[in-house]
């Protein structure tokens, strides 16, 4: 901290990062600085909330294949198998991500990529 005269000058080092679509400020040690409010992930709820209609309307026996189903709601069908994954998700981590609670590396892309169903295994590899 530098004074002279009637001017205080400080230097606070931090950089800002982009998760999710929204800025997060990183302190020096690598650390999301402490927030207030819960990150909500929209793109993450939206696509949870897809997740779940679709296994929804699958088990109901309103379609009988994910391919019939991908076809009904014009998407590609590797897309909708990615996304119908994230029902598999352990109980608390989808209650992590509705109460915007996740890490902030904890992301719409990175739940696409492959992950395990057993529900240790979640927790262990996304926090």
């Amino acid at each position: 901290m530098r004074n002279t005269a009637n001017t205080v000058t400080v230097h606070v080092p931090f950089t800002i990062r982009k998760y999710g679509g929204r800025k997060q400020v990183i302190t020096p040690n690598g650390e999301p600085a402490a927030i207030e409010k819960p990150r909500v992930d929209s793109t993450l709820l939206k696509a949870l909330a897809r997740a779940f209609r679709w296994k929804k309307m699958l088990e109901s026996g309103q379609f009988a294949t994910i391919t019939e189903l991908a076809k009904h709601e014009n998407l590609a069908l590797t897309y909708m198998t990615r996304v119908l994954r994230l029902s598999l998700l352990a109980p608390d981590i989808v209650e992590m991500i509705l109460d915007g609670r996740q890490p902030p590396e904890m992301t719409l892309a990175t739940l696409l990529e492959p992950f395990s169903v057993e529900w240790e295994g979640q927790r262990s590899l996304l926090g």
